[in-house]
């Protein structure tokens, strides 16, 4: 995919041209851990097989005998809920897997439909079926859910956490950040404030150039505290150093201490990042693997990585930042299960030391019995058997939905003003159709006063007519 846009991305190139040392890798793992669970049987399998529910020595107790999937949709809470109705409206659905194994272990996992790394599909649960689940669960491919799913499973199985077949435990606890798409002033305050409050002390979101940018730092580093981590994700639109460098040199003299800039320019533009990194005191995150992850550290172009896509490849980007000696969060979206999988890989991965991306807080129900608590940005790791977290069955019944057959895309026109009267209007036509345009230099550059709303359908014939006009192509009146 040529241009990153919200949480997290998949880089499709960088996938494929390394699948396969990671399969030889993941085929690795798989061995090591059959012979780890062999050896476990062979010391106390009576006990062991007891444990699980299967009464002798076999392994078929790790071999997966049903799969079900089900689909909810969550409500956003309010703040977040008016400003993902511009862009998202999708996220609100998810997909919970559940793989049962022989021994009667239920592994849980979770697809965050329209917006992951990798969606389980229908051949991934056929081919999953009746396997051991030890032997497929380092299969990416098989999707967020699935794979989350089946480690669970076999975790719960040998009673150990996650985390504990991922590596070596690193971290007690790890640190957590609050996210939000780009909102107004208002919203941005209101929501840095509620996530500090919640015990967060980091927050991500969008810089953009339809709404002011000057204005949301300023007012957010007015009243955030010196501790809190501040990350302005732009998506690359800054466009290029010589006129995005002005603008981070002024916004870095109202932001809080501790400030990322994500991608603020493109990616493989490998001087302008340097520059960028000389000159600007904010620390530059990039996304792993663009550029290629060799040439990322040998020119020096970033701080720190975003990570996120399976398990085999985080593992593997994990080790890489470590040897490089670059920080790094890990990028996992969804609900409050997707959350609990993240913390697994924040407790081995020695580098996840940047507050962790994983939207959960956008939702107005985690489905978990009991959510993730946050002490001073800071989560605890669990140690329980598996995720460690208990699914809220009650939620899952209450927000069941039917699954729908393509990705919800409701009408929605965008209104973006500017104090000269400039007035432009953008209409949904594919995933990122505000973004790609600032990205591609249709919409006007970022400047002070900029404002925009998403206009409520009305019914008339003005909204219809712009509607329309802005589903051929972003146009501009002057009001």
């Amino acid at each position: 995919m040529k241009r990153l846009s919200h949480a997290q991305v998949p880089l499709q190139t960088t996938h494929q041209r390394s699948t396969h040392l990671r399969r030889s890798r993941a085929m690795s793992r798989r061995e090591m851990l059959r012979a780890g669970l062999a050896v476990t049987a062979g010391l106390g399998l009576h006990d062991f097989s007891a444990r699980v529910g299967h009464a002798s020595p076999s392994d078929r107790w790790l071999n997966v005998e049903r799969i079900e999937r089900t689909t909810v949709k969550l409500p956003y809470r309010e703040t977040p809920g008016r400003n993902m109705a511009r862009e998202l409206p999708h996220w609100a659905w998810t997909e919970v897997t559940e793989v049962t194994l022989k021994s009667g272990q239920v592994g849980i996992g979770e697809t965050l439909l329209y917006y992951t790394w990798n969606a389980t599909e229908d051949d991934d649960v056929a081919r999953t079926l009746g396997k051991n689940a030890a032997a497929m669960m380092w299969d990416d491919s098989l999707g967020a859910g699935l794979q989350m799913a089946l480690f669970d499973a076999v975790a719960k199985a040998a009673d150990v956490p996650v985390h504990a077949l991922l590596g070596t435990k690193q971290h007690d606890t790890t640190p957590v950040g609050w996210w939000n798409i780009d909102t107004s002033v208002e919203d941005m305050v209101s929501e840095c404030q509620e996530a500090y409050r919640q015990g967060y002390r980091g927050y991500k979101t969008k810089g953009r150039p339809w709404y002011d940018v000057w204005k949301q730092v300023e007012e957010v580093g007015k009243v955030m505290p010196d501790d809190f981590h501040f990350a302005l994700d732009f998506n690359d639109t800054l466009l290029d150093a010589e006129r995005g460098i002005p603008i981070l040199l002024e916004l870095e003299a109202m932001a809080p201490k501790h400030l990322i800039w994500e991608t603020p320019i493109p990616q493989e533009d490998i001087p302008g990042n340097q520059a960028i990194r000389r000159t600007c005191r904010g620390k530059v995150a990039m996304h792993y693997g663009n550029p290629p992850p060799a040439v990322a550290i040998q020119e020096d172009v970033c701080d720190g990585f975003v990570v996120g896509h399976g398990a085999t490849e985080l593992i593997e980007a994990g080790n890489i930042a470590q040897v490089s000696d670059k920080s790094f969060w890990l990028q996992l979206v969804g609900t409050g299960i997707t959350a609990a999988w993240s913390l697994q890989f924040g407790g081995v991965l020695k580098n996840a030391t940047w507050p962790a991306v994983n939207c959960h807080q956008l939702y107005k129900h985690s489905l978990l019995v009991e959510p993730i608590r946050v002490v001073e940005g800071l989560a605890k790791v669990p140690d329980r058997p598996g995720i460690g977290i208990e699914l809220d069955r009650d939620a899952v019944a209450r927000f069941r939905v039917d699954k729908p057959k393509s990705r919800p895309d409701p009408p929605r026109l965008i209104e973006t003003r500017w104090p000269d009267g400039r007035t432009m209007y953008l209409a949904n036509t594919a995933v990122n159709y505000v973004l790609t345009a600032a990205q591609e230099g249709i919409t006007p550059y970022f400047e002070r006063g900029v404002d925009t709303r998403l206009v409520p359908d009305d019914g008339s014939s003005t909204w219809r007519d712009r509607y329309q006009r802005a589903r051929q192509a972003p146009f501009l009146e002057k009001q």
